[in-house]
């Protein structure tokens, strides 16, 4: 941990009665959801910062490859050897959260419970652990909310009343993490006077494959790469591996009567992994939004439902695309539609303008889902629909499966574990989430699964929630 002075002797005092404690204070339960928003593999390095006597560590390690045990206190590592003897894959390091001691760019994921009320400079401790994080690598901080019990930093040497999570998000981005998470645990602190929620914090180290993605998104739509060779789709038959990427096929689903007055070279040219206007109820006169409308497919298809009194709004980043969709708007004289040039993590929309938002086979490109939701969430009128195909992991990979460059461009590097993606989807604020599986086109990227689903929400009053697998003939 990272200390003050008060904050170590007092953890130096208690390290034999910690874990009786700790056990008052918390249940395994608050372990458990770290663990289980960790998405662990077998192969990877963890780390637990201000691990005290083992709590968080006895969990993990049976999971993970390796793990480092890191405390300020000498006498909370002596506890925690004891209580770790069991496993073999874990070595102990004496130091604190602003100044850890191990190598930059070693670890796969770390976590820390109940750490960072005490640290005095909370950012730079976060900085610090993100310091150490691969790219994709995951910090999983578990920590108490904001509250007014001031007896706890005598009581217990706090140095924080606990931490607002607009805080928190904030902090986690300016550590240079993306897809932050912060939501709470379901689970209580009950200190000797007080009783307090515990919040989770999540985030992964960037990437930064989006240049890539650009380059080969342009050399498709000018018709440069071999993989959108006529009637086919580079996200789309054959067995999906990052070790032979570009063998990917999805089904896109549409229907003779979607893509009957669509142009030719738009419906000839899909990138996509479903069909989002398959669930859309468009109406006559809806504004619709395009995230990353390509060649213009699902746009051309939406603006013959919503009609001369609607209107579509196509956005994409690369200006070969753009370009493309435009000259096929204008050859087939499409007037209701526009394409502007943007990026779907800060969208060219104004505020609460859009009744619908669809999206094919885009967002897994982006890097900072939760901004793209947020994004969404932004620009959509009350009660307005999100519509969203995308494919997704259906279990946990190392970091290092995710950093193929080719393989973010098709897709598959940059998809997330399907339970991350629902929730970063609620965190944005939308309402009644149902996730349609299809499992009759899924494969696997190194033994794990991966497949489409067709994402469904609200920008208003929960209703319900579901989660179904639709397995198609």
């Amino acid at each position: 941990m990272t200390l003050s002075n008060p904050a170590k002797d007092y953890f130096d005092q208690i390290a034999p009665n910690w874990q009786a404690m700790q056990q008052s204070f918390f249940s395994d339960a608050v372990r458990q959801v770290a663990i289980d928003k960790s998405y662990l593999h077998p192969g990877m390095d963890a780390a637990d910062i201000g691990a005290g006597a083992g709590f968080i560590s006895q969990g993990v390690a049976p999971l993970v490859s390796s793990l480092k045990v890191v405390d300020a206190s000498p006498q909370m590592l002596q506890v925690a050897r004891q209580n770790l003897a069991a496993y073999p894959n874990i070595t102990y390091h004496l130091g604190t959260a602003n100044s850890l001691p191990l190598e930059p760019a070693s670890l796969d994921v770390i976590f820390a419970n109940m750490m960072l009320h005490h640290c005095p400079n909370p950012l730079a401790s976060i900085k610090e652990m993100a310091r150490l994080l691969r790219p994709g690598g995951r910090l999983t901080i578990t920590d108490l909310d904001a509250h007014t019990h001031e007896e706890l930093r005598a009581e217990m040497a706090d140095t924080w009343l606990g931490f607002n999570r607009a805080d928190l998000r904030d902090w986690f981005e300016q550590a240079g993490l993306v897809n932050v998470l912060v939501d709470c645990t379901g689970q209580d602190c009950h200190a000797p006077t007080a009783s307090i929620g515990i919040f989770i914090a999540t985030g992964t180290k960037k990437i930064t494959a989006q240049d890539a993605v650009q380059q080969n998104y342009a050399a498709r739509a000018l018709g440069d790469s071999a993989c959108c060779a006529e009637g086919s789709s580079c996200c789309s038959p054959g067995i999906v591996s990052l070790e032979d990427i570009a063998n990917i096929t999805w089904n896109g689903g549409y229907a003779d009567q979607d893509t009957a007055g669509v142009p030719s070279e738009a419906a000839e040219f899909s990138l996509g992994c479903g069909n989002p206007l398959a669930m859309a109820t468009l109406r006559p006169g809806e504004t619709v939004l395009d995230i990353g409308s390509g060649g213009g497919l699902d746009s051309f298809i939406a603006a013959k439902r919503v009609g001369p009194t609607g209107r579509v709004i196509g956005v994409d980043m690369t200006p070969a695309m753009l370009q493309r969709a435009r000259e096929s708007a204008k050859n087939a004289g499409f007037t209701n539609i526009t394409f502007r040039h943007g990026v779907a993590d800060k969208l060219p929309v104004s505020d609460a303008s859009v009744d619908v938002i669809i999206s094919n086979c885009v967002i897994n490109l982006t890097e900072d889902k939760a901004k793209v939701f947020s994004e969404a969430f932004r620009v959509l009128s009350a009660n307005g629909r999100l519509e969203v195909n995308d494919v997704v992991f259906g279990g946990n990979l190392l970091p290092a499966s995710r950093t193929n460059t080719l393989g973010w461009s098709e897709c598959i590097s940059g998809a997330l574990p399907e339970q991350e993606y629902l929730d970063l989807v609620r965190q944005a604020g939308f309402s009644n989430v149902t996730a349609r599986r299809s499992t009759s086109h899924g494969t696997s990227s190194d033994g794990v699964p991966v497949y489409s689903v067709q994402v469904s929400a609200v920008k208003g009053e929960e209703l319900q929630t579901s989660h179904q697998i639709l397995t198609k003939p």
